[in-house]
């Protein structure tokens, strides 16, 4: 299964340049030596702290990092600029992540000079940098577009002058497989060669996986794909990419890569999307019931990856696509011991739920399963229809037909609210066999919105006896209308 990589590939991390360069986002030197050191514990093995000349904050987070002893190359972004080079070299840096213009549309039209001028300003600004005592990678901005010939031209003269690493930037996402294909090769030649990919047609981390088959040593990511525009090669994607597609061992330590997407998410303020690869919230979560069945049985039925070796867990979720299988596990995990009927009917009322589009929580699934699981009786009591009206000009007023004992009895009744009115007509219509009285009244929002599941609870009275009963709905009537009947069915069970 394995493909034939460097024999070391390497991770370039540039989360806290490239990443913070995402709009909105704003990192302090704490939090980037937070980032710094969670990507040096993982195994990363340069850390892009930032661009020296951007600011006083930037020098502090990269003098920061640096002092701090960490296992990992500390580099610096910087342009063929002698001032940049210096505050790379006076605030610590090991290295410069060099960039220079090499298409003819970012030469002539951004900077309005030559290629030979560019040329002479990549090859200056790389024997400063090496005399300043620097590790050089010379990068070439918007390499996708420029001319192959000029890359090797400028990429040799470089290496020559002692540039230790070069770097071929897609810098507007216009690479392809196919084009790699004819760039790499002949320039990861003439040095120790990186890729360095954005999204912007989604492409970046095909492109990255083609350009590392191609010859590159070593991959620029982000940590959750951050980046300008659509962002940068997802570092969490790759690592997991090149293990279990092509059997490259990493050198990742894998099971800290969701502990540490989060924390990026969590100093950046950038969430993650539910459905994103590897680290969304959807990647190991399940509801199809054909689906969470098969993972239940084999996790390989349906998960390419086991949750845990990226340092997660897996989660059945329920809604109207869940089956029985996925349901029992669920009530297992959480102690309920539901027979065959039981279970029938609380993923009945779970797709009841999922139809009127609720997500179900565990504490909605907990108040369906009490409710349904308190329900063990013969009914003497069976509901047949019950219409509650009310308005702001007109008496709360509520009928009910009922089964009571295979005889059917029709009554209504007004009262304070529809509740007490619903709450009214059942007592009244089941008079006649029994005098039972509403103690008590309660109502819980078991989740927020004006969609929760609502939890009823009754306390009922007759003849001394008293019961307490539950029903769960989105809708506060029928979930009371549930519970004072399954109370009045529990009064009036006639054991054998």
């Amino acid at each position: 299964m394995s493909v034939l990589f460097a024999s070391k590939l390497r991770f370039f991390d540039t989360t806290l340049r490239d990443g913070e360069q995402t709009p909105g986002v704003s990192l302090n030197p704490d939090q980037k030596l937070e980032i710094a050191t969670r990507l040096a514990a993982i195994g990363v093995d340069v850390v892009e702290a930032g661009s020296a000349a951007a600011s006083a904050g930037e020098q502090d987070a990269i003098r920061l990092i640096s002092d701090a002893g960490l296992p990992v190359e500390t580099c610096t972004f910087v342009r063929a600029v002698t001032s940049d080079i210096d505050y790379a070299a006076d605030n610590g840096a090991d290295s410069v992540h060099l960039v220079i213009p090499v298409s003819d549309l970012h030469i002539e039209k951004k900077l309005r000079k030559t290629r030979v001028q560019v040329t002479d300003m990549a090859w200056s600004s790389v024997e400063y940098a090496k005399s300043r005592g620097l590790i050089v990678e010379l990068s070439g901005e918007d390499a996708s577009r420029a001319d192959l010939a000029f890359l090797k031209e400028i990429y040799s003269g470089g290496v020559e002058r002692g540039a230790d690493r070069l770097c071929f930037c897609d810098t507007v996402g216009l690479l392809t497989p196919e084009k790699i294909a004819a760039y790499i090769p002949p320039l990861a030649g003439i040095a120790p060669l990186s890729i360095h990919c954005h999204d912007d047609l989604g492409f970046a981390l095909a492109n990255t996986v083609a350009a590392l088959k191609a010859g590159a040593a070593c991959a620029h990511t982000t940590v959750n794909g951050l980046g300008e525009r659509a962002g940068n090669t997802p570092f969490e994607e790759l690592v997991m990419a090149l293990e279990v597609l092509y059997g490259y061992h990493t050198g990742i330590k894998k099971e800290e890569i969701y502990s540490l997407s989060t924390l990026v998410s969590r100093l950046t303020g950038v969430p993650l999307p539910v459905n994103k690869a590897v680290v969304g919230e959807m990647a190991f979560t399940h509801e199809s019931g054909i689906h969470a069945h098969g993972v239940i049985r084999e996790p390989a039925t349906y998960e390419s990856i086991r949750p845990e070796q990226i340092g997660r867990k897996r989660r059945i979720v329920l809604g109207k696509h869940s089956g029985s299988a996925s349901v029992e596990a669920a009530l297992h995990e959480m102690k309920y011991a539901p027979n065959e009927q039981q279970l029938k009917a609380i993923v009945a009322r779970i797709k009841d739920l999922g139809d009127s589009g609720k997500r179900v929580s565990d504490a909605d699934l907990m108040a369906v399963a009490d409710t349904v699981l308190a329900m063990e009786c013969k009914p003497t009591i069976k509901l047949r229809q019950f219409t509650v009206v009310s308005g702001s000009s007109m008496i709360p007023t509520a009928s009910v037909t009922l089964e009571v004992k295979g005889k059917e009895m029709t009554g209504a009744a007004t009262g304070d609210g529809p509740v007490d009115a619903a709450m009214q007509v059942l007592a009244k219509s089941v008079a006649d066999v029994a005098d039972i009285r509403l103690e008590e009244y309660h109502v819980d929002a078991i989740s927020g919105g004006t969609d929760a599941l609502v939890e009823v609870t009754v306390r009922l009275s007759k003849d001394g006896k008293i019961i307490t009963s539950r029903g769960a709905r989105t809708d506060i009537i029928m979930a009371s209308v549930e519970a004072m009947i399954a109370g009045m069915n529990r009064l009036l069970e006639e054991r054998t």
